[in-house]
């Protein structure tokens, strides 16, 4: 009797962990964070979230990759673009308006990215708009008008006839705007066109800028596409480029000053001129973002004679097959005290068994941490999307040791979309999975996390010792 209860509890167990991938996402999962409200976004694949404070209203612009589906509030199908949400109250979000984007499936169609301007803070910009920048496809870069988030209308469209676009930035309080662009001549699909978008009406072309080896006329290895740059704007005077997303990585550190005013000619010499510092990561890592992570105290050098103030890095890859296909990509840290010469320091990393996520389908690895750093998370906690694995919250009071202390997955819906990959024979296997892409923060502290496979967005908060670790 005794022998036949313990094979079938046995048997019950390898049976239930048999079904954990398939049953896991059926429900969310959850340490130490905490669903506050949900909209499904229309069902439409999302990359970049932005959310913006205007006047008493907060509202999440949120960038999409293609497809075509049913706009409710046109009554009429719609290429995926640019989706505008009220999230004041974060219990009930409500869809505003939805901007089209470029005709094309997936990353060749769509507006993946935005970024948002007030133009009272902008020096040339009108004090009563709000200004919207994306990306058009990979075709163009526009400024909308959001002034009423409800009513977007075009102001200007900067540059179009691209050949790539992606993950731009752009600083409010000078205007200057990082363009990830693809233009004829250059030997890449995305490097960086610069303007001055201080007047958004009147957009000005400033440079064109990449590694050594992209530019026209350059011959030997090309380096790796550019996939995005963050700037400390004229204050920190220092920008961080990411180039690559899954291998040959490349973190770029850049004196904004030089940048802007230096020797703009294409040549290796002017090219180098602004960079201060340069990381190369491994051939089988990438450098999705590069989040400076600066004056970082560090608690266990507070006695030491030098050391106990630090400048970091925090390099995001980005999982690109599906199915633990390839590498793992994960997070690294980065010490670029000394600019001149950085070095890697530590990594996160998401362990596979905590829940048999290569079994779950799509993606599992790292993507895109939040880039918003409000006070009650700087220096203190980061978020980072992993796709199958949903939101992984990171203290990083020691940069030297960063852990994990919450996550969020969201649960599957009836939009989630599938995920295959191609087996041996030929035949494709599918299978429906959460694909948790981006993120951001808002300056109160919610978390939004929007979803590759449909799901919608999902906004969070922090609870138990995750929580007790922010300063709200």
């Amino acid at each position: 009797m005794s022998s036949f209860c313990t094979k079938g509890t046995v048997g019950i167990a390898v049976f239930a962990v048999l079904l954990t991938p398939a049953l896991a996402q059926n429900k969310a999962e959850k340490r130490n964070m905490e669903l506050v409200g949900y909209h499904d976004l229309q069902g439409r694949s999302a990359y970049q979230p932005v959310i913006h404070k205007q006047g008493s209203r907060w509202i999440a612009y949120v960038g999409h990759h293609g497809d075509n589906l049913l706009n409710p509030l046109t009554g009429k199908k719609e290429d995926n673009g640019t989706s505008i949400v009220d999230v004041t109250d974060p219990r009930k979000p409500g869809y505003l308006a939805h901007i089209p984007g470029e005709a094309g499936m997936a990353e060749a169609g769509g507006a993946q990215m935005v970024r948002v301007c007030d133009g009272s803070e902008l020096p040339k910009g009108d004090k009563s708009k709000v200004y919207l920048l994306r990306t058009f496809g990979n075709a163009a870069h526009e400024i909308w008008d959001v002034s009423d988030p409800a009513r977007p209308a075009l102001l200007t469209t900067i540059i179009k006839g691209l050949k790539g676009t992606h993950k731009n930035w752009w600083e409010c309080d000078s205007g200057i705007a990082y363009l990830v662009s693809g233009i004829e001549g250059w030997r890449v699909r995305r490097m960086t066109q610069v303007y001055d978008l201080s007047d958004p009406a009147k957009p000005v072309f400033i440079r064109n800028f990449g590694l050594p080896g992209q530019q026209p006329g350059a011959t030997g290895p090309t380096p790796a596409d550019l996939h995005g740059p963050i700037s400390t704007g004229p204050k920190g005077n220092r920008v961080y480029f990411g180039y690559s997303t899954n291998k040959d990585g490349v973190l770029q550190i850049v004196d904004r000053e030089k940048l802007l005013n230096g020797p703009k000619e294409p040549t290796i010499e002017n090219l180098l001129y602004p960079q201060v510092g340069r990381l190369d990561l491994q051939p089988t890592h990438g450098a999705h973002t590069t989040l400076p992570l600066l004056r970082m105290p560090l608690p266990e050098f507070a006695k030491d004679a030098e050391g106990a103030v630090g400048d970091f890095v925090m390099i995001v890859d980005e999982q690109i097959a599906n199915e633990c296909r390839e590498t793992r990509q994960r997070v690294w840290i980065a010490d670029v005290t000394a600019e001149a010469t950085p070095f890697n320091v530590s990594n996160f990393n998401v362990p596979e068994a905590s829940g048999n996520f290569c079994s779950r389908g799509g993606r599992f690895g790292a993507h895109s941490p939040n880039e918003n750093q409000p006070p009650m998370y700087a220096k203190r906690l980061v978020f980072v999307a992993w796709f199958n694995a949903g939101v992984r919250a990171i203290d990083i009071r020691d940069p030297y040791q960063p852990k994990e202390v919450g996550y969020y997955i969201p649960a599957k819906t009836g939009k989630t979309d599938k995920r295959c990959v191609k087996m041996p024979d030929g035949a494709e296997r599918c299978k429906v999975a959460i694909q948790t892409n981006n993120l951001e923060v808002d300056d109160r502290g919610y978390i939004y996390i929007v979803d590759r496979a449909n799901t919608g967005m999902h906004i969070l908060q922090l609870t138990g010792a995750a929580r007790e670790i922010a300063k709200f």
